[in-house]
């Protein structure tokens, strides 16, 4: 696809819509299904296993996953919450790398390099190594851009490295993963000053560095009809930045340590033309920020978890589903006098239906949930909040072929207390509030077919509506949600060893504020690329 990071990928091949970050080296935060601001917070990102996400409105760093190292992403729409807990509501990205897909190995390498505007120059390296039941992966990657603004320039670069022993029903994996940002922050502009000069920055000494680590250890075998796996990690997150605020610079700085570990079963067994499969796991996981400084602080969370799901196929294919996850919560923060604690359950009941040889129906029913993470409880009008909690329902239809398929969903989240950031609270001065009731609903399609052995047609094609149902800002659309987005994509082998591509993507407008008063315009853009 020529996609050079993982969240590129997803917006390119699926139709996601993405904001570009302000930090530079092309970072998105992805909105699965219409939480605009806070969509970081609604969406959960799993790699190998172990869970990326942040607590704290920082954002998760897709872009540092060296894209050489990733065999598989899957996007799971709507709530996961069962399976990945807390603020799974919007969906989850499941990065599996190389060394996690558990497939025989073969020798490998490539490099890759590429030269584009604003000097933007990119250089990736990844390589396998084999011998017998071991196998090394290794990827880097650089990238130097001066981006589209004054002061907007970025340099990232990053490594991996994972050591894989399997044999006959064991596997073991041993990952470590560095990558570096360092950009400038060009800072907002004026309607006037956009309009004047959109490359011109108030700021030209701010800048922004950091730094993200993390190793882990995977270990799966299978014994009878039982498979166990447990995985076990750690990460680092380093941020040092200067940033101008009403004409006096200031530091910004933390330090971000996560730890996690989970274990899990699943136990298959067949009677007479039943098949069923019981899983269940166990999760804990640590995160800590400090920030520095004279406003400095700290905040810690913790979460315990236990999930048990169940499958059943019965005659003919049906197949049943029911789940539940009970987790328990705890955040605090230096600035803030009482923790903010909390058990809560997700659940969800599920159904699959043959229709013919190649169609499938499904629903799907469930509950999913989130407490406001460090920065949002922080910064309040004085009213602790209340835990966010969604029901979820979704119908979908499924459409496979040999190599065609075709998916369609519809899908509603009806939100009670969802966790915002309203300017006008606390008396005009802002603050994180619980929402009136909030809905999310919509329609999305995707399909791919190959019109040829050599030429391949891809498209996704999604409705979403996002509103308040209820409250002072009734029928109005949440801020920074696109209601329409698209994709159209095209391969073509066109001859041995050389693929023409082609991708559209188109993205509505989208309201920047609760009130809806003024809106942002729609996007499309083009990619075309030759590959040799």
């Amino acid at each position: 696809s020529g996609a050079g990071t993982v969240n590129e990928a997803v917006m390119k091949l699926l139709g996601v819509p993405g904001r570009l970050d302000l930090y530079g080296g092309g970072e998105y935060a992805l909105d699965l299904r219409g939480f605009g601001s806070t969509s970081d917070s609604n969406m959960v990102i799993v790699v190998d296993g172990l869970r990326l996400s942040e607590g704290d409105l920082g954002g998760t760093r897709l872009a540092g996953i060296p894209i050489d190292t990733v065999e598989r992403i899957e996007v799971l729409r709507g709530s996961g919450a069962v399976l990945y807990g807390e603020g799974a509501t919007g969906g989850v990205v499941i990065i599996t790398t190389k060394a996690g897909r558990g497939v025989q190995r073969r020798n490998t390498a490539q490099v890759h390099a590429a030269a584009g505007s604003h000097s933007t120059r990119e250089l990736r390296a990844a390589a396998t190594l084999v011998a017998g039941d071991f196998s090394v992966d290794v990827a880097g990657n650089r990238r130097l851009s001066d981006g589209h603004r004054d002061n907007g320039e970025s340099a990232t670069r990053g490594g991996s490295v994972a050591a894989q022993w399997a044999t006959d029903g064991l596997r073991v994996v041993l990952r470590h993963g560095e990558d570096r940002l360092g950009a400038g922050l060009p800072g907002a502009l004026s309607t006037a000053q956009y309009d004047s000069d959109p490359t011109q920055s108030e700021h030209p000494n701010d800048w922004v560095r950091i730094i993200n680590r993390r190793s882990s250890v995977q270990a799966d075998w299978r014994l009878g009809d039982w498979e166990f796996g447990v995985e076990a990690g750690q990460r680092a997150k380093q941020m040092r930045s200067l940033s101008t605020y009403f004409g006096s610079a200031s530091n910004y700085d933390y330090d971000v340590a996560a730890d996690q570990v989970g274990a899990r079963a699943r136990y298959s067994a067949t009677l007479g033309s039943l098949r069923n499969s019981l899983a269940g796991g166990v999760d804990v996981s640590h995160w800590d920020r400090d920030v520095a400084g004279t406003y400095g602080s700290s905040a810690r969370q913790t979460n315990r978890a236990v999930y048990l799901r169940d499958d059943l196929t019965l005659e003919g294919g049906t197949r049943l589903s029911a789940g539940l996850r009970r987790e328990a919560i705890k955040k605090t923060h230096s600035g803030v006098t009482a923790a903010l604690e909390d058990t809560l359950q997700a659940w969800e009941l599920g159904l699959v239906q043959p229709l013919a040889a190649q169609w499938q129906a499904y629903g799907r029913l469930g509950r999913s949930f989130r407490l406001a993470n460090a920065d949002e409880f922080s910064y309040t009008s004085g009213t602790p909040l209340r835990p966010q909690m969604s029901r979820d329902v979704e119908l979908g239809a499924r459409w496979r072929a040999e190599r065609d398929r075709a998916d369609l969903r519809l899908y509603r989240s009806s939100l009670r207390d969802e966790i915002g950031y309203d300017p006008a609270a606390n008396g005009g001065w802002g603050a994180n509030v619980n929402y009136d009731p909030t809905r999310r609903q919509g329609i999305e399609l995707e399909g791919s077919h190959a019109l040829t052995p050599a030429l391949e047609l891809r498209a996704t094609a999604a409705w979403r509506q996002a509103t308040f149902a209820g409250g002072a800002y009734d029928g109005k659309d949440v801020p920074l949600v696109n209601a329409g987005s698209a994709s159209l994509g095209a391969q073509w082998q066109v001859l041995p060893g050389h693929r023409l591509g082609a991708n559209l993507v188109y993205a509505s407008s989208r309201h920047p504020d609760l009130a809806n008063s003024c809106s942002m315009p729609s996007v499309t853009t083009l990619d075309l690329r030759w590959a040799w």
